[in-house]
């Protein structure tokens, strides 16, 4: 059975139609995915799926999302910010959005059954005895250097190749990391925002396709600071947490595991 894929006018004319063929005939379309709206998994064989090209200046990178969650469309991107989510995942994707409170001639197309996804949930954290702002950041699979061979997860390398810093103790605040901010703007989540290279403004590290709702006691936390911890972990160390409490029970074990990296970042926008 082919595909149950949605594929636009707009991102027919970018992928050309022998590709677009390819998708709707399934054999460059996965199975399942991770929406790169919701961040939940999905089934070209069960349900609506949009596909959803992200285009730089040089590359183009194909996501697939619900169509329920957002319609098939090209998305434009800057270069740095398509090739940032490349480096920071080691995959062709980059997508997600918060699990609690709150991706001329055209170039190859990527797609991937088995896609990296970024997953970043809003929360709130006790840190000495208040109540601190936290994004959780956790990818789906594992992250490799770009050209890197094997099976190893690079992601803690790279992001304290960045400035991040391993956390041993959830009681003591994350260390600032200049340069980095969290943007946060009309009380949705935009963008995590990482220095421009050689003096020029920030650029998205991560940047969500929409906007995303954070909720009231999150956005009034991180109102009276503004400063956001932010925490990172490898694949399968935290796991999506229905609740608070659990998301902190989860971040202690990686936190005494040795799989967790953190920093504090100013609260960009209102």
């Amino acid at each position: 059975m082919p595909p149950m894929l949605d594929v636009s006018d707009e991102v027919r004319a970018e992928i050309g139609d022998e590709e677009t063929q390819r998708l709707l005939n399934g054999a460059n379309a996965p199975g399942t995915y991770d929406c790169t709206s919701c961040r939940t998994p999905g089934d070209t064989g069960q349900e609506r799926t949009s596909t959803v090209l992200f285009v730089g200046d040089e590359t183009a990178v194909l996501a697939f999302a619900h169509a329920a969650c957002i319609p098939s469309q090209v998305v434009p991107v800057t270069e740095e910010q398509l090739q940032g989510a490349v480096r920071s995942i080691g995959g062709p994707e980059t997508a997600a959005g918060p699990s609690i409170g709150g991706q001329a001639d055209a170039p190859p197309v990527e797609t991937a059954p088995r896609q990296a996804v970024l997953g970043i949930t809003c929360g709130l954290i006790i840190v000495e005895e208040t109540l601190r702002p936290a994004l959780v950041i956790e990818p789906t699979g594992p992250v490799a250097r770009v050209g890197a061979t094997g099976a190893g997860d690079d992601f803690l390398p790279l992001l304290i190749e960045q400035g991040f810093m391993p956390h041993l103790d959830l009681e003591v605040p994350p260390s600032p990391l200049s340069g980095w901010s969290v943007l946060l703007a009309t009380g949705r989540l935009h963008a995590v925002l990482q220095p421009g290279a050689g003096g020029t403004p920030g650029t998205a590290w991560w940047q969500a396709h929409q906007p995303l709702q954070v909720s009231d006691g999150w956005r009034n936390a991180v109102n009276r600071t503004n400063e956001v911890y932010v925490y990172a972990a490898p694949a399968g160390s935290i796991g999506r947490q229905p609740r608070e409490d659990l998301m902190r029970d989860a971040l202690a074990r990686a936190c005494s595991r040795g799989l967790l990296v953190a920093a504090t970042m100013p609260l960009s926008g209102t």
